[in-house]
């Protein structure tokens, strides 16, 4: 047997370790198995970014022209708030009542018991009524009258009634002016928005908002409800179908909407350019090691 003896003072030559053919090949599973969790975890299905589904995605040679389903939804009606601005018009076909109740900035044959008169924007919203924390409006006509609970049509009806005593074949007009919702998350252009129409459906109010990020979990959409006082809370799925029957589809005053990331979302932004930079620091680390060993 032969053995190599050390003499003292003799130094060694160093020798970078190798791996052999066979250890190489045996390292290539656990290596190909780590890149397919990372792209599977990576990746975002057509089932969680198609809106309304009902087992139909990337079904192939579905009918055409043909009605597949129909859905009952429900009419929930908003009822008014304290905050809320109303707009009140009045028409009447007498001049003199027109040219008594008339407000400056007023258009048309509208009389000024609290409306817009046409006015558009932040002026519109001068020119309306403020729900008191009564739930009560000052009208020209009789005073103070209270609107809490009422929907917009059962207000107009009211003040209707009112103004058939003192007017001759009035007109009246009832609107809600500041109907508004928050969109919060991901979403192309998150803020307050304000519209006219009190019927708006959580799909419109999320189109207001530029529509959802490609990485947005539609899924749990999250609604907070503002109600007597107290917030509640609900989660949202948009991507049901059924959504259609859920009494959240039609969004209230004051709603905030708020849509979370999907978890894709943290790999993609984060974790890639982490393990970016972890690797570059560690290549630069032992390039630095080597080139101080042997040089």
């Amino acid at each position: 047997m032969n053995s190599r003896k050390v003499l003292p003072g003799t130094i060694l030559s160093n020798r970078i370790p190798t791996f052999s053919f066979g250890e190489r090949r045996k390292k290539r599973p656990l290596l190909w198995s780590i890149c397919f969790i990372i792209l599977l975890t990576s990746c975002v299905t057509n089932k969680q970014v198609f809106y309304l589904q009902k087992g139909d995605v990337n079904a192939q040679n579905l009918p055409k022209d043909t009605l597949m389903r129909t859905y009952d939804i429900q009419d929930i009606q908003y009822r008014v708030q304290p905050e809320d601005i109303i707009s009140i018009r009045i028409e009447s076909l007498t001049p003199e009542e027109f040219d008594i109740y008339a407000r400056p900035g007023s258009s048309g044959n509208s009389t000024g018991g609290g409306g817009s008169g046409g006015a558009q924007g932040g002026n519109s919203l001068l020119l309306g009524e403020l729900v008191d924390h009564h739930g009560e409006i000052p009208f020209i006509l009789s005073g103070k009258v209270k609107v809490q609970g009422m929907t917009v049509y059962q207000i107009q009806d009211t003040l209707q009634r009112i103004a058939n005593q003192y007017l001759k074949s009035p007109i009246v007009r009832a609107r809600l002016l500041n109907y508004r919702f928050t969109v919060l998350g991901l979403v192309n252009k998150e803020g307050l928005v304000t519209v006219n129409n009190n019927r708006v459906s959580i799909l419109e109010a999320i189109a207001l908002a530029g529509g959802l990020d490609d990485l947005a979990d539609r899924a749990n959409v999250k609604l907070i409800r503002q109600h007597d006082g107290k917030a509640q809370v609900y989660y949202v799925n948009l991507l049901e179908e059924k959504l259609f029957t859920s009494p959240l589809y039609y969004t209230q005053q004051n709603d905030i909407i708020i849509v979370p990331p999907l978890r894709q979302r943290t790999f993609r932004k984060y974790t890639v350019q982490n393990l970016t930079l972890a690797l570059s620091t560690i290549s630069l680390i032992l390039v630095l090691i080597v080139y101080s060993k042997y040089y």
